[in-house]
């Protein structure tokens, strides 16, 4: 007399599908977390650099740092609408042209393209020009 259920190996095929299935996905959630936290990250603060350029889903360079009292200026050389969302200013959405702000107080402050999720930057400000020492 056969004991063995005809529905064992089908069970079997069925857990492992699931197990390779959520695997995949594990491997999956964790490979797009890296790749989100590298868009986001604006980088190492460049020194002294009083322009940034607005392309077309990116500023260059993303991060700066400037002396407080320095006035930072945003200007657009893509094809595409953007902006320039940050802690006390706001451009314009715009194609062309230029954007400027005087940062007077020291801090960190991030930026944003709000029509754009993955375009962002930061402006580090010092006291006087202690960025600029190295």
């Amino acid at each position: 007399m056969n004991t063995r259920s005809p529905r064992a190996p089908r069970s079997r095929r069925t857990l492992r599908l699931l197990v390779g299935g959520v695997l995949v996905l594990a491997v999956l959630g964790i490979a797009l977390t890296l790749v989100f936290r590298a868009m986001l990250d604006p980088g190492e603060p460049v020194d002294g650099v009083t322009e940034v350029a607005v392309r077309d889903n990116e500023f260059g360079p993303a991060a700066v740092e400037i002396p407080a009292g320095t006035t930072l200026a945003w200007r657009w050389e893509g094809e595409e609408e953007h902006n320039v969302i940050g802690e006390g200013f706001e451009s314009p959405n715009q194609v062309t042209g230029e954007f400027a702000h005087t940062f007077a107080d020291p801090g960190t402050y991030a930026y944003r393209c709000t029509l754009h999720y993955f375009m962002r930057g930061e402006v580090v400000v010092s006291d006087g020009d202690s960025a600029l020492r190295e």
